[in-house]
């Protein structure tokens, strides 16, 4: 199958089915990306931390809270064919578009942070994988080496203190998300949290998973809660929780503007088809 050619300046979501050359199968599907870079930091061996929205959301606010209190510089946007098709009308009349973004944050003395944002994660097989494609890509141009993702490990019920577990890209790097408290993850790791720590061991990249509790049907803020102290010890961070509650309700506004969290009175079959999108 073709690669995604890099397109600038497309439309939001523009939707490109296309014919691939004879000798492949016919009506294959390429995809479509529009990468803008506003910026082109130098940074020091940026970490790259995955949060588009999972399960519980809690990758989301975690990345959203990390961009309020370190004051990070977005630098990167990114719009796929793969994501949802539709945008959504504001007040005034303006529109929002689901979109994936980077941020940077500079730290003295400690390896910079690469935050990876967005309201949506592709919505096909095809799409995740192009679109950790070109994050690794643009990550790798910025001297990054290492990926941590973020994500929720479905539970029946909340967890006063739940439990995280990882995976990794290598025994020695398992070692030291284990040595932050974490378990080994076993089974299946779906979506950008699994997908961004395989594909970047093929890239002789290094990187772990943190998959926290929870229920997974809304916004969890104390999942991210966790995920944030355990994230804070591997990067030598400490970062102001006490405004995490606001975050979380950023992000359940910005879910529920684009149909994703509904009312918790609804059907949980509802909710879960709906988190499907994410997972």
């Amino acid at each position: 199958m073709k690669r995604c050619s890099l397109i600038k300046n497309i439309a939001f979501l523009g939707i490109l089915i296309s014919q691939c050359s004879s000798k492949y199968p016919p009506k294959c599907t390429v995809m479509v990306c529009s990468i803008d870079i506003s910026e082109k930091p130098t940074l020091n061996d940026p970490i790259l931390i995955e949060g588009l929205p999972g399960i519980g959301f809690v990758a989301n606010i975690v990345a959203i809270h990390l961009i309020k209190e370190l004051k990070a510089k977005r630098f990167v946007q990114i719009f796929s064919s793969s994501f949802q098709d539709f945008a959504i009308t504001t007040g005034d009349g303006g529109a929002r578009t689901p979109i994936n973004e980077l941020y940077y944050v500079k730290r003295d003395g400690e390896r910079d942070l690469i935050i990876w944002y967005g309201n949506t994660q592709a919505l096909t097989t095809v799409g995740q994988y192009e679109l950790v494609g070109k994050v690794l890509d643009i990550a790798q141009e910025f001297g990054c080496r290492f990926v941590i993702s973020i994500g929720g490990f479905k539970k029946d019920e909340a967890q006063p203190i739940p439990g995280i577990y990882s995976t990794a890209t290598d025994l020695e790097t398992m070692q030291q998300a284990l040595d932050l408290g974490t378990k080994v993850m076993v089974g299946h790791v779906f979506g950008i949290a699994g997908l961004s720590i395989g594909m970047a061991k093929i890239r002789d990249m290094k990187g772990f998973s943190l998959l926290v509790d929870t229920p997974g049907m809304n916004p969890d803020v104390n999942a991210a809660k966790y995920a944030l102290i355990t994230l804070g010890k591997y990067l030598f961070l400490d970062v102001d929780l006490s405004g995490l509650e606001a975050s979380g309700d950023e992000i359940k506004k910005m879910l529920e503007s684009f149909g994703v969290v509904r009312s918790i009175t609804e059907e949980k079959k509802k909710e879960e088809q709906q988190l499907r999108w994410f997972i």
